[in-house]
């Protein structure tokens, strides 16, 4: 069953993950110096390393604001302090929660852009997700015959040119979201699998190298703003999602 994909609610202060429902948090990364000190003193030594690879300062500080949110978000499903949480990573770098720390079976997974980020957390099955800022771009049937089934590039072709960037970005994001899934990345060949795209067609895995792969995945839109366009990949059947805000002051508590 799915829920306003519309609508951003506020969050529960202690979220509970079950098989059946899929949470997805809408966390905005454009954070004051005060936030970001506090989502600072979430993050691992590892973590601060990477953040201050970032050549720009924004971009260093949206990584700090969305891995101190994910801690945050996560901290709150297993009952710890965000400075707690230990994270392993699988072979192609999809992170999980480590065995320390007490939930072997939750799964969440992370994608940031321009300013926003988007987090799903279910429990027991896959999940993938990916956010992307629209951008008018007139390379966009390069890509798509560049990365694109062939199937996706003819019913790319076949739209009136006004409704190409929006199938575009619905079709880019849907891809993403189910390698993100599978836990591949880039390793896993986007031009071997094919996903909806023409505008008022459900999102869906159509086809894949594995006839029975469609059917194991659920694939559908969601809508964090006018100008973006993002997907969610989760396993198995539909589950009953709910789109929640994390708070736009930063974490509510920082034990």
């Amino acid at each position: 069953m799915l829920l306003d994909r519309h609508t951003w609610h506020d969050a529960p202060e202690r979220p509970i993950a079950v098989e059946s429902d899929l949470h997805v948090w809408r966390i905005h990364l454009d954070q004051c110096e005060a936030v970001l000190h506090e989502f600072s003193k979430f993050l691992s030594a590892d973590e601060m390393l990477r953040a201050d690879k970032f050549h720009f300062r924004r971009d260093r500080d949206h990584f700090v604001a969305a891995r101190g949110a994910l801690r945050d978000i996560l901290g709150g499903y297993v009952g710890l302090a965000p400075g707690l949480l230990r994270f392993s990573y699988e072979r192609y770098g999809k992170p999980a929660l480590s065995r320390e720390t007490g939930d072997e079976l939750l799964r969440f997974n992370l994608s940031h852009s321009h300013g926003l980020a988007l987090c799903a957390v279910t429990r027991g099955r896959e999940v993938g997700i990916d956010l992307e800022l629209i951008r008018e771009d007139s390379s966009g049937m390069e890509i798509a015959e560049r990365f694109f089934s062939p199937r996706e590039v003819s019913a790319l072709r076949a739209l009136p040119p006004s409704a190409r960037t929006s199938a575009f970005f619905d079709c880019w994001t849907r891809k993403e979201a189910y390698i993100k899934a599978l836990g591949e990345g880039l390793t896993h060949p986007l031009q071997g699998f094919t996903v909806s795209l023409t505008p008022g067609e459900p999102a869906a895995l159509l086809c894949a190298d594995d006839p029975l792969e469609a059917g194991r995945w659920s694939l559908f839109e969601l809508f964090p703003g006018a100008a973006y366009r993002a997907a969610l990949a989760v396993e198995g059947e539909p589950p009953a999602l709910h789109c929640w805000r994390y708070p736009e002051s930063g974490p509510p508590h920082s034990t």
